[in-house]
Parts: C-alpha cells; sequence; structure tokens
C-alpha cells in the first residue's frame, strides 16, 4: 500500500495536532495526506475525526489547497518539482521563473548551474526545476532540464493576404495569430515555427518573428511532425552519435553465458520493428515443485551498447523513451542499434540480459536467476500469428513450433494466470483503436485494437521480470528507478462513492482502497446497464504512474517492488534498471556510473516528464490523423457515447471509429442545462432530463479540423428521462440547438446572462496507469 513520506526535520509530538502544528507539518511535508498525518501523531478513531474536521476547515477558509498525488498542500506552496518558464530578468542579469500552470504562482530565482549541455537557459525559455527553499526561508529553482520554448514560441500555419501574413496556431486551446513581417520568404500553407516579438503593438495581432518552416499543412504526414514541434519531442541524433552506434560490433560470447539452445521466441505487434524481449517456458523437473514451471524472459542488452557518459547515452537520456506515431516512430536508440544490433532478430547472435523464474503450481514465483548471456531467436511471430496456432490454426512457422514452445509457453501462462487472479491487479477494461497508414501516408482504416491471449500472456511475463528485477536491486540495496503507481486519493475514493449512491450501487465510506474492491464493483456491474460508465469512473478515480527512486509500490498492478527493465531500447529507465543489474551481479564492467547513481533522482523526473509529453503528442497526432480521416464525412450520422460531461458540453466517442468529439450545449435542444458533477451528467432545468456519462447517442458530425484535430458534433438523441431520486437544479445554462426553439434566454434580472451552477468545484486529474 502507498505510504506518504513523513517529514524529516522534526519530531512531532503525539496527538490532535492544534492548527500552527498541523501546519507546520504539512509545510515540512510539501505534499502529504490525511494518512500520513494521523500515522505522524498517532491518531486513531475519534481523533481522525477531529483531524478531518481541522483539515476541512483549513481547506474551506483557503488555507490549504489539494494538489498532486499526496492530497494537501499549504495554499500558494510551490511543488518539489514543476515545469517553469524564464519570464523576467532582474537588473543584475538573473532569471526569473514561474510555474507554467499557475498565473498567481511567485516569481522565483533560477539557481545558477545544473544542467546546461543544451545551452545556458535564457527568456522563454520551458524549464524542469526542483524547488529548493534555503536557510534564509527563501526559495530558489534549481534547472533539472531545458524542455524548449515556452508559449513564447508557436506552432501554426501561414495565411496569407494581400496586405499581410499571419500564423494561425495549430493548438486549439491558443487564441494567439502573429503577424509577420511583410516580405518573409514563406508559402501560404507553410507549417512554421514562430516567436512572439516581445515589444509589439498593445492592440490588435501579436507580432511574430519567423524561425522555422517545418514543412507544409497539405503534406500527408504532417501531423505527426505537428505534435513533434507542438510537444518539443526531441528529433534525430547528433553525429557523435551515429558514429557511436555505428562503430558498434556483433556481440561474441565473452563473458556471457551460451543461452543459443534455447528456442527462445518474439511475440510482437506485426509491425513491430524493434523486438527487445524473447520468451520461453518450460515444466519444472525438479520433483520438488510437481506442476511447476520454468519461464524464461530475455531482453536486449542494451547497457552493452550504450555506455555510461557516451554521446548515445546523453541523447537517449534526453529523449526519455521512443515515441510513436502512426506513420512513424522517433527512436531513443539510432536505427544501427534499435532496429539492428539491439534488435532480438530470428536466427542471429544477439546480446541479452535474461533472467530465469521458477513458478509453482499455484502460479506463485519460487526463484528467480539473471543471466548475461548470448542468444538466438528461433523465430519472429506476430501476436495474431502466435494465436491463431494455438486456436488451431498453425503456419508453415508457426506449426513446428507447436510442441515444443508454443503450448508450453501457453500452459505456463496458464499458471501463472493464477497467481495473477489471486494477486487480483485492476481490471479496468480500455477499448483502444488502431489506424492502419497507406504508402500515401494516409489513413486506409481505423479498426479496434484486438485484446489476444497472445499479448496477455507476453505482458504477464514481462511483469513478472520487471518485479525480479526491483528484488533483486533492492534485495542488494542498489539505487534503482522504480516504476510506482499510488492508490487513488481519499477525495478522489470520496467522488467515486457520491457517484455509485445516484446509481444505487453501494460503496462503504472509509472502506481501505484495494484492487480487489475495484474489480469486485467492476466484476458486479460488467453485465449490466452501467457497465461502461462504472469502468470509466473507475478509471478517472485512478492516479497516474511515474518513475521514483521512492518506493511505494504499484497499486494498479498491486505489487509491492516493481521497476521496468523489458524495453530498454525504447524506455530509458529500463537501461538504468539494466545498469544496475550489472552492477549489482557482478555481470560486467559497463554498469551504473557515478553520474547514474549521483543524478538518479532528476534522471527519474526528467523520463517521467519525457513520458507525458510522448502521451500528449501521440494524442494530438491520433486525433488530427481522425479529423482528417472523417473530414469528407461532414454531414453524416453516428452512433457513440458520451464520455465526458462538462458546463460546456458533452464528449462524445464514436463507435465507428473511437473518435472523440465535442456537443456543445448549444446544440442540446431548447432548454437550461446544469453540470451536476456528482452523478456526471447535465440535467434540464425545467424538466430534469439529462445527458449522463456512459449513454449511447446519435450525433452527426457538423466540423472536422485536421489541422487542430478538432471535431463537432449536433446531438440527434433525446435526453434521458428525469431521474426522480435526483434533486431538480434551479439554474442552468441554455442548450439550443438547430430543432430547438429559437426564442432567446430569459433576461436576468441583475442584467448578467445565465450562468453554469455546480454546486462545488471539481479538479481534474491525469488518468493513465
Amino acid at each position: 500500500m502507498a505510504r506518504s513520506k513523513m517529514p524529516k526535520s522534526t519530531r512531532f509530538a503525539k496527538g490532535v495536532p492544534d492548527r500552527e502544528t498541523l501546519l507546520k507539518f504539512i509545510r515540512e511535508s510539501g505534499e502529504t495526506d490525511k494518512g500520513a498525518i494521523a500515522r505522524a501523531f498517532g491518531l486513531k478513531g475519534e481523533d481522525r475525526r477531529a483531524l478531518r474536521a481541522t483539515l476541512q476547515a483549513l481547506e474551506a477558509d483557503g488555507t490549504l489547497g489539494k494538489r498532486g498525488r499526496k492530497g494537501f498542500a499549504e495554499a500558494g506552496a510551490l511543488p518539489e518539482v514543476g515545469v517553469a518558464d524564464v519570464v523576467e530578468r532582474t537588473a543584475d542579469g538573473d532569471l526569473m521563473v514561474r510555474l507554467t500552470r499557475g498565473e498567481d504562482a511567485p516569481l522565483v530565482p533560477l539557481a545558477p548551474g545544473g544542467d546546461i549541455k543544451a545551452g545556458a537557459p535564457g527568456m522563454g525559455d520551458r524549464l524542469l526545476v526542483r524547488f529548493v527553499k534555503l536557510e534564509s526561508g527563501e526559495t530558489e529553482a534549481k534547472l533539472i532540464k531545458r524542455l524548449g520554448q515556452s508559449a513564447h514560441r508557436i506552432l501554426g500555419v501561414v495565411r496569407k493576404a494581400r496586405r499581410e501574413v499571419r500564423v494561425e496556431p495549430v493548438d486549439r486551446r491558443s487564441k494567439d495569430t502573429l503577424l509577420l513581417p511583410q516580405g518573409e520568404d514563406v508559402r501560404d500553407g507553410d507549417l512554421v515555427i514562430a516567436q512572439v516579438e516581445p515589444h509589439g503593438p498593445r492592440y490588435g495581432p501579436k507580432q511574430g518573428k519567423l524561425l522555422e518552416v517545418v514543412g507544409r499543412e497539405d503534406e500527408p504526414r504532417a501531423f505527426s511532425i505537428i505534435a513533434i514541434h507542438a510537444h518539443g519531442i526531441p528529433t534525430g541524433f547528433s553525429e557523435a552519435a551515429e558514429a557511436e552506434a555505428e562503430a558498434a560490433q556483433p556481440p561474441t560470447l565473452a563473458g556471457r553465458e551460451d543461452l543459443r539452445d534455447i528456442p527462445l521466441i518474439t511475440i510482437d505487434p506485426v509491425d513491430a520493428r524493434d523486438h527487445d524481449d524473447a520468451v520461453y517456458a518450460q515444466p519444472d523437473d525438479d520433483p520438488k515443485n510437481p506442476g511447476g514451471w520454468v519461464c524464461w524472459v530475455a531482453i536486449a542488452d542494451v547497457a552493452a551498447y550504450v555506455r555510461p557518459g557516451t554521446e548515445l547515452d546523453r541523447i537517449a537520456r534526453d529523449k526519455g523513451n521512443s515515441v510513436y506515431f502512426p506513420d512513424r516512430v522517433e527512436p531513443m536508440l539510432p536505427e544501427r542499434l534499435s532496429n539492428g544490433l539491439c534488435s532480438l532478430r530470428e536466427g542471429e547472435n544477439r546480446a541479452t540480459l535474461a533472467v530465469r523464474m521458477v513458478f509453482g503450481a499455484d502460479g506463485r514465483k519460487r526463484s528467480h536467476r539473471f543471466v548475461r548471456g548470448l542468444m538466438r531467436s528461433a523465430a519472429k511471430l506476430s501476436y495474431e500469428q502466435a494465436q491463431a496456432a494455438i486456436d488451431g490454426e498453425p503456419d508453415d512457422k508457426t506449426g513446428p513450433l507447436m510442441d515444443t514452445v508454443l503450448k508450453p509457453l501457453w500452459a505456463a501462462y496458464a499458471c501463472l494466470k493464477k497467481g495473477r487472479d489471486a494477486r487480483s491487479p485492476l481490471a479496468i477494461e480500455s477499448a483502444e483503436r488502431k489506424i492502419a497508414i497507406n504508402r500515401e501516408g494516409e489513413i486506409a482504416a481505423i479498426t479496434p485494437r484486438a485484446s489476444l491471449d497472445a499479448m496477455k500472456l507476453i505482458e504477464e511475463f514481462m511483469i513478472q521480470a520487471n518485479v525480479c528485477a526491483a528484488e533483486a536491486l533492492e534485495a542488494k540495496k542498489t539505487p534503482l528507478i522504480y516504476r510506482i503507481h499510488d492508490e487513488p486519493s481519499p477525495e478522489k475514493v470520496q467522488n467515486l462513492a457520491d457517484f455509485l449512491a445516484t446509481l444505487e450501487l453501494p460503496w462503504t465510506k472509509g472502506e481501505t482502497t484495494r484492487t480487489e474492491r475495484f474489480n469486485r464493483l467492476l466484476d458486479e456491474t460488467r453485465d449490466g446497464p452501467h457497465a461502461d460508465i462504472v469502468n470509466e469512473v473507475v478509471l478517472r478515480t485512478q492516479m497516474q504512474a511515474v518513475y521514483s527512486t521512492e518506493n511505494i509500490g504499484h497499486f494498479g498492478l498491486n505489487l509491492g517492488k516493481y521497476a521496468h527493465f523489458t524495453s530498454p531500447i525504447r524506455r530509458y529507465a529500463d537501461l538504468i534498471v539494466h545498469r544496475a543489474l550489472v552492477t549489482t551481479l557482478g555481470l560486467g564492467g559497463d554498469g551504473l556510473s557515478d553520474f547514474d547513481i549521483r543524478e538518479m533522482k532528476n534522471t527519474a523526473e526528467i523520463i517521467t516528464f519525457a513520458e507525458r509529453r510522448a502521451m500528449a503528442a501521440e494524442r494530438d497526432a491520433m486525433d488530427r490523423y481522425v479529423a482528417a480521416f472523417l473530414s469528407d464525412r461532414v454531414g453524416a450520422e453516428f452512433t457513440g457515447k458520451i464520455t465526458g460531461v462538462t458546463r460546456f458540453g458533452l464528449f462524445v466517442r464514436l463507435a465507428e471509429t473511437g473518435a472523440d468529439g465535442l456537443v456543445p450545449v448549444s446544440r442540446l435542444g431548447g432548454e437550461f442545462f446544469v453540470h451536476d458533477d456528482r452523478s456526471h451528467a447535465l440535467v434540464g432545468e425545467r424538466t430534469g432530463a439529462r445527458w449522463p456519462l456512459g449513454m449511447m447517442v446519435d450525433v452527426r458530425l457538423v466540423e472536422a479540423t485536421p489541422l487542430t484535430g478538432g471535431l463537432l458534433f449536433e446531438m440527434l438523441s433525446e435526453p434521458a428521462p428525469a431521474d426522480a431520486s435526483m434533486p431538480r437544479p434551479r439554474l442552468g445554462v441554455r442548450g439550443r440547438g438547430d430543432r430547438g426553439p429559437k426564442r432567446g434566454p430569459p433576461k436576468p434580472a441583475n442584467g448578467r446572462p445565465p450562468g453554469i451552477r455546480t454546486g462545488r468545484k471539481k479538479k481534474m486529474g491525469g488518468k493513465r496507469r
């Protein structure tokens, strides 16, 4: 179970703390939660209830705010680590930064030094910084990593008129259009990066300076280019890094165990170009382990090629991970390694760091052993190919492998699944879509991504290997980067309980948060009318997984020790874990460097940010491709599901393509609507009719904008009838579509247009595990 870290600077007396003592504890913690406070002061029973009342009072008067994974922080307090923009330079030349998401956040001086390999930071730069409290009581920001330019830079498309050249932003959230000087060598439709001129006119369009032309809006593959530049994804490799990759040599047996007689195979997506992992299983012949299995997971030995302190290492750390778009991959490593010497190609000798795991008949791991070896993949299979063979349709490649490789793998997976079921990891379902791109870079099809047992088999083997890596390193007290996932905050669980009450589904308040409890809820509703909406809300209740040097376990997988070990070609976290294993187990001289150990906390923060950046870029590119795919179907009608409810409208996901778009409240008919965040619904003020989360609806596509990825729908369905158990709202927002009455809204007595009454404030957070 996740635990918040107690402040070390002060020992607090036991008992219910007064207001000032409580604030002092929270101030020293930076961020904490109610459970950590109760443990620090030894509170139980009635004392915990008294603590809750004090915290609620501090929230009500604005002294405390809620933020991050751990719940509470002093209002106005800065996080330990954050993304900040350089916004000012003092008369003495010192740079001042401010959190990107906090207009009221204080200006903080940037400490000299830090990671300036990519150049010293300057005005307009966006930085990843750590906020440090000095002995004087003041705070300064220490540079962890430069992230590129801030909002002072705009990625947009050129629109030329007779007398002006404008840059319209491709980010639908941006409102700024820049005016470029006449005479710039650009064409209408060019994708460009422009910079806001700081001393432009006070009114009218902002003046801009052209920095770079990055492509054309009508290019088939423009959407991934837009995503790459919009999110600052590092691209390409320096000449030094390419030279290091080209100098790499095929592996030999020197210092390695020969694993080439083990028929390890790779099972990957059909279009995979790099192969990190290979698997094999056989019954355990130890008479002390009847019904048990020996499972091998062999991982590409990237640490043998990407050494600490090299240019390859610097760029890999900066990138953090590979980024995958429908039409391209921006790899973490050059192709010579990612698709060559580090990829576990069929029939070729490859360096590997492998783990041999022994499981009992109950699916629980009994032992493991790491090996640095030389392997040769016996076959390269796709998920669909392996699954078809097991389902009775083998082909020329899988047929000879059935009895010796595939059937034992599936039997071992059946055994491991017993242990997984007993562990009860979160069983949230998510519908993923796959975009097929043709040779011209256009979308050929959007199809649901299949969920095959072959995929689940590989996932479970990889999870077990990741657990072994964390256990092996923690046993030796070796520094490592964990993959952690905190349990849902009490506030999120309370919101879930409130919502379930609207569906007359029980959730005992104060109940210990466990994965088994969430799974029981999902199982109880899986075949009922509320299955989709409960699944969605349970997903939103979860926190985001991150990388950290401090272990709190992985709530979603219900594991106490977990690290990423199985994908070092595409994730820097895994490469650090490999180096740690090499050092700890005495497997060679290319393990952790002093820099790796000293900067491990910073590295965890950098790669967590890189993961978020990649996720956002991949999502934005997907939205733009889908909008382009649907752009010639404006006016068509679709069936979809309401996946988001906000005060300004409904988000609908189409069943056919998985595309997400907005139905504004103005297109919901001629009634006022109130956003009821407790039941996740828009509710009609007059009739009580409802648009709840999860409702199936029919919509018409009104607008598709590929450049921004936006889809706009008009509602065709009727709302659900009023729920007599729900209170009728008093005031809402008028929604009038083409089918609704065209009279204007009633004029309010105060002369202001009607607004939205939500009843309480709501914070939105990330949902990714």
